[in-house]
This record gives structure tokens, C-alpha cells and sequence, in this order.
């Protein structure tokens, strides 16, 4: 589990006085709102502690003024950079919701105790997400709903799946 989670992604700078355009990478852009740090990953690998002044929303992105860059040229070189919260700064999450960044490589197996392979990556779709998992014969798409997720173990690495009649057959296709 890493200890840092990515909230957005800056895309571009805003006007002349510091303010950047953020594409959010979090489930719900309002928690910016509640916001008061982050840590920003420059293109030389170092994090750069941030605080944030101010947010407003405009379209798809969020309008982020940091604190103490108060010019265009003070931002402008962290424009295609990642910001990141502490998991203490993350949001709370409901029974049964998980980061993204904490499931991605743990083993799925099915609750008949078959290997699957590791999970690669999640799809976002408008019903549910989908987990993509790598294994020997190519990718499998399982469904992230209660009918195929057993169990989610993070500590042990697991997580253990229903898989569904013809699932597998829908995948080859």
C-alpha cells in the first residue's frame, strides 16, 4: 500500500497570478474544497510540499492557487506534474470501497482457490468499475460487483473472486 494517493494531475497554468488547472484524478472534485495540502511530484522526482490558498471549479477541472506562488512564473514549471495526499489527508472510505492504488497487483483467486493473476489495472465505467487481471491466457474482465467480489484481502495480498457462468467465454471474445 503506498502512503501517498494521486488527487489530480496539473495540466496547465491559469492566468498570471499562480493559479493552475488541475485535473482531478479523485472520485468526487469537491474534496478540494476540503483540501489544505498536497504534495506535488516534480519532473525531477522530488515531492514538493503544497499548500492550497484557494479552489474553484471551472468545467471538468479545479482552478488551484498554492500558497506563496503568486505569479505565472513561480507555477509554470510544474505544469504536467502529479499531486498527491498523505493516506491521513485521503477521504474516508464506506465499507466495502477501496483505493485504486491498493488493489492494482494483488493476486485475484476464485473462491474455488484458482489462481487467476495479478490485477493490472480498473476500468471506470458508468455502472460499475471492472477489474482488468493479467493472467497466463491473457486479460480477464471481472465486474466489480457483490455477485463476484468475495472477499478483499489487502495485508494478505488477495482477493478472492466469484467468477460468474460464461464470464471467461465473454472475455475470449
Amino acid at each position: 500500500m503506498e502512503n501517498l494517493l494521486q488527487v489530480g494531475a496539473i495540466l496547465d497554468t491559469h492566468g498570471l497570478r499562480g493559479e493552475v488547472k488541475v485535473f482531478p484524478t479523485t472520485d468526487d472534485p469537491s474534496r478540494y474544497d476540503d483540501l489544505e495540502e498536497v504534495e506535488l511530484l516534480t519532473k525531477e522526482g522530488n515531492y514538493l510540499h503544497l499548500e492550497i490558498e484557494r479552489v474553484r471549479y471551472f468545467k471538468n477541472l479545479v482552478i488551484v492557487k498554492f500558497k506563496n506562488y503568486d505569479h505565472i512564473n513561480d507555477i509554470e514549471q510544474y505544469k504536467k506534474c502529479n499531486l498527491y495526499v498523505t493516506r491521513e489527508n485521503a477521504v474516508e472510505l464506506e465499507a466495502d470501497e477501496y483505493f485504486v492504488a491498493d488493489l492494482i497487483g494483488l493476486t485475484a483467486k476464485t473462491d474455488e482457490g484458482e489462481e487467476l493473476g495479478q490485477i493490472k489495472d480498473v476500468l471506470t465505467t458508468g455502472a460499475n468499475d471492472v477489474y482488468v487481471i493479467d493472467t497466463k491466457e491473457g486479460e480477464l474482465l471481472v465486474p466489480a460487483i457483490h455477485d463476484c467480489v468475495q472477499e478483499v484481502d489487502l495485508e494478505a495480498g488477495v482477493m478472492t473472486l466469484h467468477l460468474l457462468p460464461g464470464l471467461r467465454d465473454l472475455n475470449k471474445k
